[in-house]
């Protein structure tokens, strides 16, 4: 965090299973998998990036956009623009990929320390996930009753949270002793993609902080 004390969150989808018919399960397979799955409601397929447009612009959705000299983590799926920071495309990014050959390049050295931050959003989907096994193997409810089924299931997480509830598994989370399984995320992160338009001056802003924060990464050696 003293490399990125701008960062409030970290800004991410994952993959619900879900329970769909038959003519519609193309478009619900994730990924090319053979389970169906949703987005934050959305179709298995639907691009995280995608997600982020339909709530960013709609007026009525309360998503609490940072303030002005804040942002969330992003992977590269997102612009990387004012309010979001995202990592390098084109370059080594997660945390598996530096297990056997550590970062070189300046722009692989951001990915890292960026990828280490934003780890803590996959650990935390893990949790959720555990907490609520149901996410992982859905009931054949109507859709629109899965989709709130995954609300309510985050509701309640947050609010064991918030009220700091004596939780076994935040517990494990804390200490670090809790192995999350790979929870994925919506859409693909290898592809680049420019939906949202937030103006050039904005992506501009983020492209020189987000330089200015390779630059101390440099300078302070860090790993």
């Amino acid at each position: 965090m003293q490399i990125f004390p701008g960062a409030i969150g970290a800004l991410d989808g994952t993959l619900v299973h879900a329970v769909v018919p038959l003519d519609q399960q193309t478009r619900y397979r994730g990924r090319g998998k053979g389970e169906c799955y949703q987005n934050a409601g959305w179709e298995g397929i639907a691009h995280d990036s995608k997600v982020l447009k339909e709530v960013a612009f709609n007026l009525t959705s309360g998503f609490p956009f940072p303030p002005p000299d804040n942002y969330y983590l992003c992977d590269v799926v997102y612009t990387n623009t004012r309010g979001f920071m995202a990592s390098y495309r084109n370059t080594r990014y997660w945390l598996a990929d530096f297990r056997r050959n550590r970062a070189l390049t300046k722009e692989e050295r951001f990915n890292h320390v960026h990828a280490q931050l934003k780890n803590y959003i996959e650990r935390a989907y893990g949790v959720l996930k555990a907490r609520f096994p149901i996410l992982k193997q859905m009931d054949p409810y109507p859709f629109p009753v899965q989709r709130d089924i995954v609300i309510a299931c985050v509701a309640v997480h947050n609010f064991i949270r918030k009220y700091d509830i004596k939780d076994e598994l935040f517990t494990n989370f804390e200490q670090n002793t809790m192995v999350t399984p790979n929870v994925g995320g919506g859409g693909n992160e290898g592809q680049n993609i420019e939906d949202i338009e937030w103006g050039s001056e904005a992506v501009n802003y983020m492209t020189i902080l987000r330089d200015q924060i390779v630059n101390q990464i440099l300078s302070n050696g860090s790993r």
